[in-house]
C-alpha cells in the first residue's frame, strides 16, 4: 500500500537542468575548465556538489568546497528567474496531500539551495521531510538518503514510491527497496527503464494518485 512518496527535486519537482548546466558552465570557466556535453551529463546525474567540485577541481578542502559552493550557489541564483515547475507538479501533489500520503523531497543538492528553491515556489508546506545531500556522506546511486527520508516520515521502503529523473536516483531508489517512477522530462524512457525505473512518465499532467497506488498492487522487484 503506498503511504509515502518521495521526489528529487531538479528535473521532478523543478526544471531546473538548464539553469544548472548554464551556471555549472560559467562556474568552471571561471576556475579555468571548459566542459563539454559529457561532462554536464555527469554533473546532472544526482551528485553532491562536494562531489562534482572535486571530481573537476581536485582534491579540495573542506572549506574550499564551502567557499567555491557558495560562488556556484550565487551564480545560480542569478539565472533562477528561468526556473519552471514540472507541468502538473502542483495538482499531483495536492491529490497525495488530500490522499493523506506523507511527502519528503530527497535531493543530491545543497540545503540552501534545496530551501530556496521551495520558499521560490511555495512548496515546503507540501512536505513532512526535507533531505539533502548536506545530510548524507554518500551521494546518490547510494540510497541513504531515501532510507533517511523514510525514517523522517515513519514509513518502510515497500511502503514509498520515488519520483526521480536520473538514473543514479532511480537506482538509490531501487537499492533502498522502494517502487520508483521515472520522470523523462528530457525523454531518456529507456535509460530509465534500464536502471530499474517502474513506470514512466513526462511530466505530472494527467497523473493520478488512483494509477500510481496501482504500482503498489504488483511484486516490488
Amino acid at each position: 500500500m503506498l503511504r509515502a512518496a518521495i521526489f528529487d527535486m531538479d528535473g521532478v519537482i523543478v526544471d531546473s537542468h538548464p539553469v544548472h548546466k548554464k551556471s555549472w558552465r560559467k562556474f568552471l570557466k571561471l576556475q579555468g575548465k571548459e566542459i563539454d556535453e559529457e561532462d554536464l551529463n555527469f554533473i546532472m546525474d544526482g551528485r553532491k556538489r562536494e562531489d562534482i567540485l572535486r571530481h573537476f577541481l581536485g582534491e579540495l578542502s573542506d572549506e574550499q568546497v564551502r567557499v567555491l559552493g557558495h560562488q556556484k550557489q550565487q551564480l545560480f541564483r542569478e539565472e533562477a528567474a528561468d526556473i519552471k515547475a514540472i507541468e502538473g507538479l502542483y495538482d499531483f501533489l495536492q491529490q497525495l496531500s488530500e490522499a493523506e500520503i506523507k511527502l519528503a523531497v530527497a535531493s543530491s543538492g545543497s540545503e540552501s539551495r534545496v530551501n530556496y528553491v521551495l520558499d521560490s515556489f511555495h512548496l515546503r508546506h507540501y512536505f513532512k521531510a526535507i533531505v539533502t545531500g548536506d545530510q548524507v556522506t554518500t551521494g546518490k546511486p547510494d540510497p541513504t538518503i531515501f532510507r533517511v527520508a523514510c525514517d523522517h516520515l515513519c514509513v518502510r521502503p515497500c511502503e514509498t514510491l520515488v519520483f526521480e529523473d536520473s538514473v543514479s536516483g532511480v537506482r538509490a531508489a531501487k537499492a533502498a527497496g522502494m517502487r520508483c517512477v521515472g520522470v523523462a522530462t528530457n525523454g531518456v524512457i529507456g535509460i530509465l527503464l534500464a536502471a530499474g525505473a517502474d513506470h514512466i512518465i513526462p511530466d505530472f499532467s494527467g497523473v493520478s494518485f488512483d494509477r500510481m497506488q496501482q504500482l503498489f498492487e504488483r511484486p516490488l522487484v
